[in-house]
């Protein structure tokens, strides 16, 4: 569905032409499970794109449709739930609700939300909806917050409200995107620098159809475990607030002071930190190779530290080696089924991507979805958006 048809389906909804506003999904390089440890990530936004269309209303109602879902909800702008009701329209909710909090959202509005961002998937379609909705609510009243804000608000719906402790990484890169670039960013500072991905190389994701949802269960214990592991650490070094504080010395130094569990995961986030800062000095270098060898450490801790891999994603991981054109994979997202990425030759992406597919359906008799991608701008207007 194009803007245009969006427009189309708000006005047969409410009568009322809207303005849409559009963000992108993303997929992460390297860095997992670094960003709620104030570490370093390299993500890229990607061009799958969550579109919201919205108009403001004469009451003080909040009613939110989606293209994808049945379900209708309305809502008093005075009185909004304070906590997720497990359903689609949580994580615009909750944008709503932290925009209440700042003052910026006071007049009732119409919305409708169209997703295409593979739910599930590792591709942060939550950070999309979140970014999308929350310029769309803006809009209303004319406010403007600079982006790095803008992702800190929508990371706090999704922390408070939501439910999931996920770090900045999603919402700012959702954000602050740039076509042909990754992005590498501090997500203590949230200091950036844009890192050029050669012209030459596609981004090939394969996504497993193994579906996660981490609002809680595992991808919370992860953050517990880590924060843990600083509790103890902070024995011998009081100075430090987070794993990005810690040396992989001063790790090694008390590794048998530390439950085994909780050293894994400290392991994993402290070394993984150095592969980003590592990996950004490769990509920019154009040194594929290299970075593809990062990508394939990266993996094995997650997997093996971390514990955050799977049978299907190791599978997936396995069968892409070998193939030209291949540099490097790993999965990416929170774990627990999802995806890969894989840096690989644009003139092999397409057979690349056919043969990962062919092998893995002989494997596990699941066809996977494989989305061949560059790396793309981040949220705004879309186009033309105004009445």
């Amino acid at each position: 569905m194009s803007s245009p048809q969006l427009k189309q389906k708000f006005e047969q909804e409410f009568g009322v032409s809207p303005k849409v506003f559009g963000a992108p999904g993303r997929v992460n390089l390297i860095g997992e499970h670094t960003d709620y440890n104030d570490g370093f990530v390299l993500p890229c936004a990607v061009g799958f794109t969550t579109q919201v269309a919205i108009a403001p209303r004469p009451d003080r109602k909040l009613v939110l449709v989606s293209e994808g879902f049945p379900d209708r909800f309305e809502f008093d702008l005075g009185s909004l739930p304070q906590t997720r009701l497990g359903a689609w329209c949580d994580y615009a909710l909750g944008v709503a609700v932290v925009l209440r909090q700042e003052g910026a959202l006071a007049s009732g509005a119409s919305v409708v939300v169209r997703g295409r961002v593979p739910i599930g998937a590792g591709l942060s379609s939550s950070a999309a909806v979140e970014v999308a909705s929350a310029l769309a609510f803006m809009s209303l009243n004319g406010a403007a917050f600079p982006m790095p804000q803008v992702a800190k608000m929508c990371q706090r719906a999704e922390n408070t409200f939501v439910g999931a402790r996920v770090g900045i990484m999603d919402q700012f890169v959702c954000c602050m995107g740039k076509a042909g670039h990754a992005l590498l960013l501090d997500c203590r500072s949230l200091e950036f620098k844009l890192v050029p991905i050669p012209a030459h190389v596609h981004l090939v994701i394969c996504n497993t159809m193994v579906k996660h949802e981490h609002a809680g269960g595992e991808y919370n214990r992860r953050r517990e475990e880590c924060e843990e592991g600083v509790r103890r650490l902070s024995q011998w070094y009081p100075g430090i607030r987070m794993l990005r504080d810690v040396s992989a010395a001063q790790l090694e130094e008390h590794a048998a002071d530390l439950p085994e569990t909780i050293y894994k995961r400290c392991s994993h986030v402290i070394h993984e930190n150095q592969r980003v800062l590592d990996g950004g000095r490769e990509l920019s270098s154009g040194d594929l190779h290299r970075f593809g060898e990062l990508m394939r450490a990266s993996h094995r801790s997650l997997r093996d530290l971390y514990a955050v891999s799977c049978e299907e994603l190791d599978l997936m991981v396995d069968l892409a080696e070998g193939l030209p054109g291949f540099y490097g994979g790993r999965m990416t997202g929170g774990g627990f089924g999802g995806c890969t990425v894989n840096l690989v030759n644009a003139e092999q992406a397409q057979t690349f991507g056919d043969e990962v597919g062919r092998r893995y359906l002989a494997k596990t008799g699941i066809k996977p979805d494989i989305y061949i991608c560059s790396a793309a701008n981040g949220a705004g207007a879309e186009p033309d958006s105004g009445p």
